[in-house]
């Protein structure tokens, strides 16, 4: 997915963003660094898969998915995380570059609670090298997110 398209629809819904081009980045720790914002900043997406059935998960970049949680929350006993060919395939991003816009991807949205206790975040928009920062509330209203508790500290 090329950046383009995610700013194209940020300025299409009328929110404020910002957009960084930067390096290209592997980790959120490294992102936070060359972003020069907090970890905690940070919007990490996820895709897993529950059952048949893939669902797009976003949390803080300091913290881990509780697979329990998630599982609980999606109904499901088995939960994995997509392939890179299944990420690939849903959202045309290589893992760590997914904007947390599922729905863009036609996914439901679930966003971790403890995001929202950042004014703005920031993430990957499509691009390792290209990240946006923006309100935290727009995120969830843009992406239609269901917010929920699945989160523990990394």
């Amino acid at each position: 997915m090329a950046p383009d398209r995610v700013t194209r629809w940020l300025q299409e819904a009328g929110v404020a963003f910002e957009v960084l081009e930067h390096a290209p980045v592997r980790t959120s720790e490294e992102a936070a660094r060359v972003r020069g914002t907090r970890l905690e900043q940070g919007a990490k997406a996820l895709v897993v898969r529950a059952d048949e059935r893939f669902v797009h998960c976003v949390l803080p970049a300091s913290r881990r998915a509780d697979n329990a949680a998630l599982r609980g929350l999606v109904g499901t006993r088995k939960l994995r995380f997509a392939t890179r060919e299944e990420l690939l395939a849903l959202t045309g991003c290589e893992p760590g570059a997914v904007p947390p816009f599922g729905n863009l991807f036609g996914l439901p949205v679930l966003l971790d609670e403890a995001l929202c206790a950042n004014e703005h975040v920031v993430f990957n928009a499509g691009s390792p090298s290209t990240s946006i920062t923006m309100r935290c509330a727009d995120l969830v209203r843009l992406s239609g997110a269901t917010v929920c508790r699945f989160s523990v500290p990394a």
